[in-house]
């Protein structure tokens, strides 16, 4: 069995296989009739227009969906903050920050209207994430380079951002039973788990606890070395791996690239260029309206790190407010109901007979793109 993805590195490579998907979710799902429907897409930003053509394409002459509005993420997301935050809204600027599947970007947004101009990209996500564990876990103990979405969902559950990697990285050397970072987890056998799991979460959020000075409780790690020392017995019958330092040394790639030999800038210096390709007069706004979105955000202590990150390199006359959201996988689809649902929707909207007189490129102009 095959894996075909119809989108690699966040742009439409393969109409055959959108046009299946498409065709799925709108004909059985949704129970839809494009003709009589409009479609709001988001699209990646810097598409080029050679991909736009083709999904002009795919839209109107395919699918023969009547009207057609392109937005990007950046703009939603900020369109769906505003709703939720007054003072944003009075605003009507922000950063956001999207760490997404294949890129990160940092884009300053101004009266829900993306500045490309002033957009840097990192070409790090969630993927790249992915593919670093699996081959710390496969050189250190089981090959699992074909276990992608195994390697996601321990990615996604014992993965944290560390708040001091050099005092993480003394402790990740210590025993077993004095390691906070040390825990397994259990790949599916088929038979009585289908699904891989963490063995014991308790010990998955041993690092929760530690004070600032990095030191374990004594008192803690004494009262649980009976439960450690039982762990140290294999489970032969379980196919199972431990990590330790791999779990705030995967996330350490969005903030320290250079670090694993990648000649790019880390998330925090990516923030600030795109803040000062800006007029001066919203560099301060931005600064005070950092929006995360992206399922990489989702890492524990993220904007904390972020925090300390752009504190040294920020003017200390700006303020430095990050805004998580609420749920950053989601925040896209929200701000694209807001949108979807407003009184001047219909006139953001390319109709599939303007598309017909006037062709792709033309129409594309309405979008700012």
């Amino acid at each position: 069995m095959t894996l075909r993805r119809p989108i690699d590195r966040g742009y439409l490579i393969n109409t055959e296989v959108q046009r299946e998907v498409w065709e799925r979710v709108l004909r059985n799902l949704l129970q839809v009739d494009p003709t009589n429907s409009s479609l709001l897409l988001v699209e990646p930003q810097f598409n080029p227009p050679g991909l736009q053509h083709a999904t002009d394409e795919l839209v109107f002459e395919e699918f023969g969906f009547s009207s057609l509005c392109v937005a990007d993420a950046p703009s939603l997301v900020h369109l769906y903050e505003t709703s939720r935050q007054p003072l944003l809204f009075r605003a009507q600027c922000s950063l956001v920050v999207d760490c997404g599947f294949s890129f990160t970007h940092a884009s300053p947004v101004l009266q829900n209207f993306t500045l490309n101009y002033a957009v840097r990209r990192m070409d790090l996500g969630g993927k790249a994430l992915t593919n670093y564990l699996k081959e710390l876990v496969s050189y250190r103990s089981l090959n699992v380079m074909d276990e992608t979405l195994l390697i996601d969902d321990a990615k996604e559950k014992l993965c944290f951002v560390s708040l001091d990697v050099p005092r993480d990285l003394r402790l990740a050397r210590l025993s077993f039973k004095d390691n906070p970072f040390r825990c397994s987890y259990i790949l599916p056998d088929g038979i009585t788990s289908k699904k891989g799991f963490v063995k014991d979460m308790d010990e998955a959020r041993r690092y929760c606890s530690l004070p600032a000075d990095g030191e374990l409780d004594k008192k803690d790690g004494d009262s649980d070395t009976n439960k450690f020392e039982d762990k140290k017995k294999p489970e032969l019958s379980q196919n199972e791996f431990a990590l330790t330092n791999e779990r705030f040394l995967v996330p350490e790639m969005l903030f320290h690239p250079i670090d694993l030999g990648m000649n790019q800038a880390g998330l925090a210096e990516c923030v600030v260029r795109a803040v000062q390709a800006c007029h001066p007069y919203i560099q301060p706004v931005l600064y005070e309206s950092i929006i995360l979105t992206g399922g990489s955000t989702l890492f524990p202590r993220f904007a904390e790190r972020l925090q300390r990150e752009l504190r040294p390199i920020v003017p200390e006359d700006y303020q430095v407010k990050i805004i998580p959201q609420e749920n950053p996988i989601l925040g896209i689809w929200r701000g694209g109901s807001i949108l979807a649902s407003s009184p001047d929707f219909a006139s953001m909207c390319v109709t599939k007979s303007e598309y017909e007189e006037m062709g792709s490129a033309r129409c594309r102009r309405r979008f700012f793109h």
